[in-house]
């Protein structure tokens, strides 16, 4: 078990949680590669300089797990250069999670709020939206060349999900896995995910207490446990349902270790 020492976060203007996932010790000695896994929330507020930071990584696929919706509503900024290939789901992939506003005017307690996060996490195992788009994710990074970034709206929970599954694929140690899903919270630009989001969420509920902010804009280790448990109940353990569900077989995990591994 080993967190890589560097600070994964590229500074950005107008993009929430944009960092590297990579770094990680995983199997047989290896380590996770720098430098072509890539995370982040959406860019629809991206800056000029943010979009040239984009350019630079050189990705060459991005996978949006963002519902049709979403993709409408908060279109992504894009270089005058950009040439990646964009993978997406064609219908709603999620309910409207609850740091996005919804689920009625009421009053937003801490424990209303993490008990809104936990509901996200149950259902996700069983989402087929998140299936399909999760199994593409895979897919994408088992045959396509260059580096790839994966976001959500706000980078933290279906973003958090995958990169942790894939982590976990690497053969990360649970600790690291758990460890790179919390650094959500480190991100130094929460203020554009409040920016983004809080509008939406004054309009839904009656009030919001500081102390479910940080249920709502962060993650807590529920979330990612409460993930982890549904697919041990669902399917009897992680691998089974990667291999079951997602398509994770041997084949394709040796594939991914030969392609993302050094």
């Amino acid at each position: 078990m080993q967190t890589p020492p560097d600070d994964p976060f590229l500074p950005t203007e107008g993009i929430h949680n944009l960092r590297d996932y990579g770094g990680y010790s995983a199997a047989d000695g290896a380590r996770v590669k720098r430098g072509v896994l890539f995370r982040s929330g959406q860019h629809m507020e991206a800056s000029d300089s943010d979009l040239e930071t984009i350019q630079r990584l050189g990705i060459r696929t991005v996978i949006d797990l963002r519902g049709t919706s979403e993709r409408s509503r908060f279109p992504c900024r894009r270089h005058a250069q950009f040439d990646a290939h964009v993978i997406a789901y064609d219908g709603e992939t999620s309910n409207s999670p609850p740091h996005e506003g919804g689920g009625g005017a009421i009053d937003m307690t801490a424990e209303t709020a993490r008990e809104r996060m936990l509901a996200v996490y149950t259902r996700m195992p069983v989402n087929p939206a998140m299936i399909d788009i999760f199994t593409r994710y895979f897919d994408a990074l088992a045959t396509r060349d260059g580096a790839s970034l994966v976001h959500c709206f706000a980078g933290k929970d279906r973003t958090g999900i995958a990169a942790s599954l894939l982590l976990h694929v690497l053969g990360a140690h649970r600790d690291d896995v758990v460890g790179e899903y919390l650094r959500t919270n480190d991100a130094p630009t929460r203020e554009v995910l409040e920016r983004q989001s809080l509008p939406r969420m004054e309009k839904h509920y009656a009030s919001i207490a500081p102390e479910a902010m940080a249920n709502l804009m962060g993650v807590l280790p529920d979330y990612i446990e409460t993930y982890f448990r549904e697919v041990e109940r669902i399917s009897g353990s992680l691998d089974t349902y990667l291999s079951l569900t997602l398509g994770v077989d041997h084949k394709k995990k040796a594939l991914l270790r030969e392609r993302l591994l050094a």
